[in-house]
């Protein structure tokens, strides 16, 4: 028992050397950005960054300007904070910096799912085949028929329109888009009564993974807690087995033509139920949240929630609710908005908050906008954080805090798209969908979803906060970085079908 002791403390004294090593011999290099690696080795600022990213990285840019190299667990990462620097990184004439690298080993991570050669480029190709034009109309139909199945249930008008509902508001948006949007992506069996049940309860099991995700990802799960996961990963695969989608009429195509690729490609029964699992993560983690945030927004400024609902009026006409059947809404009217365009592009400019990464392969000489030159090292990772350099820089845009729902028009009611920095035209003037190789690729049918469940909402439904003075919730600290945000705390609503004659 001694002799085994003795083993254990020297092989912990030699980790520990080597972990101080690690953090002791890395110095700042001639035209290497300001090298910050904190004072605990090998952790550095990991600590202080997942406890709080926002605020961390605000301090780091008042410290050291707008680049800066921090150690972060061992690995270094360099951000730029300065948005007209960023084309250089996003276009990468040079290929020296890699996003697939990095999203291959976090999809393991998270998913279980082992990327092959040509995904990116698959789910890409398939995004654009049916996630835009006629492809994203047909999956609009399935949309509506979907929400209106969860809102309305099987009888058609179910909900009485006498009679109050109260709801938490996330759970609510995140609840019902997370249901329609599952059952329009992975179709529907025999029995929709059975279809609506199952998706319930995935949608518990759903956020059970939600909650776990911040801090699984940075890998702070207590012992019982990656038990937990593990449950969580193994049902996912279970659930959206590709044995199960035989059962199933109405799979998306998009979803279809993907299982296809991989079929194709030799990949494992086993891997394609992962595959599905990240897809599902993919293209419902954020619709439901960024929902919560654009009906908050309207509820708390009445004269935004004017604007929209007599815009939805003009491009709807007299909405009309019938019995045992899917909403009166013309598909078409999304793209005749531009008021709740602005107030969609104003929400995600506000709760949007992804963190893009790349990979350095070899030393890089990254030239800013100013004409300095930065050294970035191979093997580190060049990080931007949008939600800070961009979305609430005074300068891009005036009052950053506040919601403006026409932030986004120009007088005459087109779409603004001219943003300024130091009196120069920004490209990038929101990143809610990152840019570049790592734009998403599912982002037209989000938006897509997100304005038709809003538009529902608005025009069949009386809305109201049940306690109106209640303020906009701050956001929670873990969920910075990690696509939209969540609020701290729940806000509670009222909802009621509009009484029809």
């Amino acid at each position: 028992m001694v002799l085994w002791a003795l083993v254990l403390g020297a092989l912990l004294v030699a980790t520990v050397g080597c972990l101080c090593l690690v953090g002791l011999f890395r110095q700042r290099k001639p035209q290497e950005p300001p090298l910050d690696k904190g004072s605990i080795p090998w952790l550095g600022h990991a600590m202080a960054f997942r406890k709080n990213m926002l605020e961390f990285l605000k301090c780091m840019r008042a410290k050291h300007g707008d680049v800066f190299t921090v150690q972060l667990g061992g690995q270094y990462f360099t951000f730029v904070m300065d948005p007209l620097s960023f084309g250089p990184i996003l276009k990468d004439a040079q290929r020296k910096l890699d996003f697939v690298e990095y999203a291959e080993k976090l999809v393991l991570k998270v998913f279980g799912y082992r990327s092959m050669q040509g995904d990116h480029r698959m789910i890409h190709s398939a995004s654009t085949k049916y996630l835009m034009g006629d492809g994203l109309e047909d999956l609009n139909k399935t949309m509506l028929d979907s929400l209106s199945l969860v809102l309305q249930g099987l009888t058609g008008q179910s909900l009485d329109a006498n009679c109050w509902r109260e709801d938490g508001l996330f759970h609510f948006c995140y609840n019902v888009l997370f249901k329609a949007g599952y059952l329009s992506l992975f179709g529907y069996t025999k029995n929709q009564e059975q279809d609506l049940l199952q998706a319930e309860e995935l949608f518990v099991q759903f956020r059970k993974f939600d909650r776990l995700f911040p801090r699984f990802v940075y890998s702070l799960l207590g012992p019982q807690e990656w038990l937990e996961v593990g449950r969580l990963q193994r049902l996912f695969h279970k659930t959206l087995s590709v044995n199960h989608n035989l059962e199933k009429n109405g799979i998306s195509n998009w979803i279809s033509h993907m299982l296809q690729f991989l079929r194709e490609q030799g990949t494992a029964p086993a891997m394609q139920d992962k595959f599905n699992f990240m897809m599902l993560w993919a293209s419902q983690g954020n619709t439901g949240p960024t929902s919560f945030w654009a009906l908050l927004f309207l509820l708390k400024h009445p004269e935004a929630m004017r604007a929209v609902r007599e815009e939805a009026a003009q491009v709807l006409g007299e909405a009309k609710l019938k019995a045992r059947q899917s909403f009166d809404f013309e598909i078409s009217a999304l793209h005749h908005t531009p008021v709740l365009d602005s107030v969609m592009e104003e929400t995600l400019r506000l709760g949007a908050a992804p963190t893009l990464l790349r990979v350095v392969h070899g030393d890089h000489m990254l030239k800013m906008a100013s004409g300095q030159e930065y050294l970035l090292r191979g093997g580190d990772i060049v990080a931007l954080f949008p939600y800070l350099s961009v979305h609430m820089d005074p300068d891009i845009h005036p009052e950053p805090t506040a919601f403006k729902y026409n932030r986004f028009l120009n007088p005459n009611g087109s779409r603004k798209v001219d943003f300024y920095k130091a009196g120069k035209k920004i490209h990038h003037y929101t990143m809610p969908w990152g840019s570049g190789v790592s734009i998403c690729p599912g982002r037209f049918l989000a938006i897509s979803e997100m304005k038709l469940f809003v538009l529902l909402m608005v025009t069949y439904f009386d809305l109201e906060l049940v306690d109106p003075d209640i303020p906009v919730p701050p956001v929670d600290p873990q969920r910075w970085g990690f696509g939209t945000t969540q609020p701290s705390y729940e806000v509670r609503f009222r909802y009621r079908l509009h009484p029809t004659e």
